[in-house]
């Protein structure tokens, strides 16, 4: 009777503990983040997708595409430039504008007569192949895409409420949907860019050009005041419907808000809705699990409510929080013929692994032509990023950063559209760690014997090095730990790369 009765007793206890910890699951799975940046900080986890995946590669394609190529600069805003100069521009932004203009009258007639409106038609994207480009950014590296939704003119990429969008006119294609499509069958993560919260003061000089009850009314947003519509209601209402139709409809992996947003003190914090929005049904799907990235570029706010888009910068320092290093290789971010990238490839591979140390994943920008072709000097750029990565990706993919980021004399100034164009030298070491090795890439091909300053016994390496071998080689390579530092015998076949990286096992 007593063993009975103790069996009774510990079954109606394993019963009590099983229902209250399924009662704990089931509340964990629906805890939900608050829309305030404070609870958006304690509770945003970056995915291990994107942290291990390092390369991504963001397009830059639409109308803008589509605009004659020989055009003068626009700094990738034709739709601004054309009406002329905005309020407050001067100096070298005045002249831009100016001469796009003047150029814009001259080429296609007088903005009341040929207004932005004209060109999509001509956005026609007649020999655009998703797939194939697609598996042509996997090939040279990338593990991510994140094409542009909707850019400052208001037009949407995707099968949108919006009447202006690629669905209802010009190519008459869901591009977002297509390039989902092709991300989903070669294994990539999908992102979306929507920069839609500039659009009404984009378009601020294109007003006086506009009529009531056309279509054009809603393209240019007369409805909206392009200096208050930070504050209206109707504007904030609409960009978050504009942008949760996006996300639902798409379920994307990653996405960027690459411009303001709905503020709290403005925007009746309608922008940390969106994003917490977003969050919570990533959450709720994945039992409490985060699985997707939430990027942008405001940098007063914690950086660890969100993954930070350092557009065209760089950080001095390893980040406690991953960030994006998001750059261009286009010269244009839209297509423009005669735009050039002033990076050149030594310098962009230096860079990436310089981001890479700190903390950072790297999301290059391609722009596409009108007709959905890569250009063939970026695709060529994407080549030898890719000849690179494959010899090292044993020193990117799933690593994180080391105690130190690394050594040299060439130094990273944190700063946003400061991205680094020098030249590194073979003394610019960027080091990486996995599996309880470092990984020490020498950000310029070596002539002589490599000299690691911060690897010298009784340093801040505690363990002891077992071997050293140099990635993509056979080759036995010689070295020494002294106080001065690790010396690395010059390999006599490195690989024919501009960065080199060497694999340092530790006991």
């Amino acid at each position: 009777m007593i063993r009975i009765k103790y069996l009774l007793t510990f079954y109606l206890f394993i019963l009590t503990w099983f229902s209250f910890s399924q009662q704990e699951v089931k509340s964990s799975e629906f805890k939900t983040i608050a829309p305030n940046w404070e609870s958006m900080a304690a509770n945003y986890q970056v995915p291990e997708w994107f942290q291990d995946g390092k390369i991504g590669v963001w397009m830059h394609w639409g109308v803008p595409s589509a605009i004659d190529e020989n055009r003068p600069n626009d700094g990738s805003h034709y739709g601004r430039r054309m009406y002329g100069p905005n309020d407050g521009e001067e100096g070298v932004q005045l002249e831009m504008t100016q001469t796009l203009s003047d150029w814009h009258i001259k080429r296609y007639g007088a903005p009341e007569v040929f207004g932005y409106e004209k060109f999509v038609e001509s956005f026609k994207a007649q020999n655009w192949k998703p797939e194939d480009l697609v598996k042509f950014f996997k090939d040279n590296g990338a593990n991510f895409i994140m094409p542009v939704a909707t850019h400052h003119d208001n037009f949407d990429l995707y099968d949108s409420f919006f009447p202006w969008n690629s669905v209802k006119m010009g190519p008459k294609i869901d591009i977002i949907q297509e390039w989902k499509n092709a991300a989903n069958k070669y294994g990539l993560k999908f992102g979306v860019s929507t920069h839609l919260y500039w659009s009404p003061r984009f378009f601020n000089t294109a007003r006086k050009y506009q009529k009531t009850n056309t279509p054009e009314w809603k393209l240019f947003n007369m409805d909206y005041d392009p200096k208050k519509y930070s504050r209206q209601k109707s504007w904030n209402e609409h960009w978050y419907k504009r942008c949760w139709e996006l996300i639902e409809k798409y379920d994307p992996d990653m996405f960027n808000n690459d411009s303001p947003y709905p503020s709290i003190k403005t925007g009746e914090g309608i922008g940390v809705q969106l994003f917490s929005d977003f969050l919570n049904r990533d959450l709720k799907e994945n039992k409490g699990k985060q699985t997707t990235v939430l990027s942008f570029k405001n940098s007063k706010e914690n950086k660890a409510a969100f993954t930070y888009n350092l557009e065209r910068g760089m950080f001095g320092e390893t980040q406690n929080s991953p960030w994006m290093w998001a750059t261009d290789l286009s010269g244009n971010w839209f297509y423009r013929k005669e735009a050039k990238t002033r990076m050149t490839i030594p310098v962009l591979i230096g860079n990436a692994v310089d981001a890479i140390s700190k903390n950072g994943v790297v999301m290059m920008n391609v722009a596409l032509k009108g007709d959905g072709t890569l250009p063939e000097t970026q695709a060529n750029i994407l080549k030898s990023f890719g000849s690179w990565i494959k010899i090292n990706a044993e020193g990117i993919y799933g690593t994180r950063p080391w105690k130190i980021y690394g050594e040299g004399p060439l130094k990273i100034v944190t700063k946003r559209t400061g991205e680094n164009l020098k030249k590194y030298s073979s003394k610019d070491i960027r080091f990486t760690t996995k599996d309880g090795h470092i990984y020490a890439f020498v950000l310029a091909k070596p002539t002589t014997d490599v000299l690691i300053e911060t690897l010298k016994s009784n340093g801040v390496l505690n363990e002891n090095i077992k071997k050293i071998t140099l990635l993509g080689s056979n080759e036995e390579i010689s070295w020494a730990q002294s106080a001065s530092g690790l010396s690395i015998t010059c390999p006599k076949n490195a690989p024919n790369q501009p960065v080199i990286g060497f694999k340092i096992e530790l006991n």
